[in-house]
């Protein structure tokens, strides 16, 4: 079968309007630019010797060209190996070695700081001391999408890395179909369609920006969140579909009244990478009346390639404000229990959240272990997060296996701990998070960023906890902090507080 570029030839066909627009860099593309661009990045490849099955790292700033490169190793059947631009030189090299790249595609920054790692070759932006990157927009010889299975390996997509050495999920050509079909199914997604992206194109977040594109809708890139930048976009394009994740759902809730209007465009926002918190997505949507796709879905998974979603017509049993619905495309769920995946648990039952279907990666490269762990030979993936699936088949998370806190034998979830935090006046955002205790195991602690002009003590945050948790649940150390360190700008990042308190404790 043909590989999943083949969207380009059929769009190219069909549409001359643009579909991709980069506002910072005052760019616009038609599918006939990206496909010609494809065309002439894979010629280059070529040129250099690479085949189906090589690997090809790509270590950019958001951009048109990070999309192409991702577009023109498909292309030939090579793999996609992202990385975020805001990893070290460490961790570069890191993903470079452990996923066997031939090739790296960079910026000038960048390509300066990888010509000490051996045995790559390195294409940049703009560096003379390298390949230069081809002038994409000529006209080349078409190159067609190269014939796969849809087991054919596209893409090694590296797992942030919070809880050890990152894991690099092996991301398939048919898993990439399925996921922007499944995507384009969530959203309703239309050629009238425009769609405004702010996920860093090295996370699989990106496959919402190509289901837009698949679609024949048009794609906003936006390198990186500014609120005023974010309101100012959807205004000036009529922006209908939001890429949106928790920090920024809270921010928009935050934005002084009339924010409502200049958002009139818009019909649907996305949010996903961690817990939306009834405390702020039922006052979101009692305030913008705009339906919240709370998606569920990982790395491992192509986001909802294989995983659930919230739509519009939820909304009438969405009363908590707490699910990320039901499953879509061919995926399926299930609970099974923490210490047995092979048991599975009734409805209500909280346990470990299992997926199975076609864009579930088909494990770890390099590492049989962490295969095993949670690649399951019946073909269910252990996503590490707990919930349950109430009567009606709707899921809900409750939180990360492993952030799980136990405490002389009580089990306590951060996420129940923060919406109670988030419910306090003064508190703009909140984690929880376990320190070891010799005595009774691990002990939570709470890290909290006062609204403007608030000061909340300590010791009043805990006095609040006591009267809404139970006792072991309760926080036994507070610490006041301006902002809590998140990935990308979103994901929070529990061990970073956690190493800090321990390193600042002794």
């Amino acid at each position: 079968m043909p590989n999943v570029t083949a969207f380009l030839d059929i769009g190219a066909a069909r549409s001359t309007k643009p579909v991709l627009i980069i506002p910072s860099k005052d760019e616009s593309y038609t599918m006939r630019d990206l496909l010609n661009a494809t065309s002439a990045l894979a010629d280059l490849f070529q040129s250099l010797g690479i085949v189906s099955g090589d690997r090809i790292a790509i270590y950019l700033e958001s951009s048109a060209e990070y999309l192409i490169s991702y577009f023109a190793a498909w292309r030939l059947g090579a793999v996609a190996v992202p990385v975020n631009r805001v990893s070290t030189h460490e961790e570069l090299s890191y993903a470079l070695a452990q996923s066997g790249s031939r090739l790296l595609i960079t910026d000038p920054e960048g390509a300066d700081g990888a010509k000490t790692i051996p045995g790559i070759t390195i294409i940049s932006t703009g560096n003379a001391e390298t390949i230069p990157w081809p002038v994409l927009r000529d006209a080349v010889e078409w190159i067609p999408p190269m014939n796969c299975s849809p087991t054919d390996l596209a893409q090694i997509q590296y797992t942030s890395g919070t809880t050890g050495r990152p894991k690099g999920a092996m991301l398939t050509q048919g898993g990439w179909m399925a996921a922007l079909d499944a995507e384009a199914e969530v959203l309703r997604l239309q050629p009238d369609d425009v769609y405004l992206g702010i996920y860093p194109m090295g996370h699989v977040g990106i496959s919402w920006g190509i289901a837009a594109l698949k679609a024949g809708a048009t794609f906003i890139a936006m390198e990186r969140f500014d609120l005023e930048r974010y309101i100012e976009l959807i205004e000036d394009y009529g922006v209908t579909v939001l890429a949106g994740m928790p920090p920024v759902i809270h921010s928009l809730l935050a934005a002084p009244p009339g924010t409502e209007d200049r958002l009139a465009t818009v019909r649907e926002i996305i949010s996903g990478g961690g817990p939306l918190h009834p405390e702020v997505w039922r006052p979101f949507h009692e305030r913008f009346s705009i339906p919240i796709i709370n998606a569920y879905g990982l790395s491992e998974t192509i986001v909802v390639g294989t995983g659930t979603a919230i739509r519009a017509e939820d909304y009438p049993f969405a009363d908590r404000f707490l699910s990320v619905g039901h499953p879509v495309g061919y995926s399926e769920v299930r609970i099974v229990d923490t210490q047995n995946p092979s048991i599975h648990l009734p409805d209500g039952e909280e346990g470990e959240i299992a997926l199975r279907g076609p864009a579930v990666a088909l494990g770890y490269y390099g590492m049989p272990e962490e295969t095993a762990e949670s690649f399951l030979p019946s073909g269910w993936f252990l996503t590490g997060d707990i919930g349950y699936i109430d009567s009606e088949g709707r899921l809900s998370i409750t939180d990360r296996k492993k952030d799980m806190i136990i405490m002389s034998g009580w089990k306590i979830y951060p996420t129940e701990v923060e919406s109670v935090l988030l419910r306090h006046p003064d508190i703009a955002d909140a984690a929880i998070f376990g320190i070891p205790d010799t005595r009774q195991g691990e002990r939570p602690i709470a890290a909290i960023v006062p609204k403007e002009g608030a000061t909340p003590s300590p010791e009043e945050i805990i006095d609040y906890c006591r009267s809404h948790l139970a006792g072991y649940k309760v926080p036994r150390d507070v610490i006041i902090t301006p902002h809590l360190p998140r990935m990308n700008g979103w994901k929070l990042m529990r061990r970073t507080l956690r190493e800090k308190y321990i390193r600042e404790s002794l």
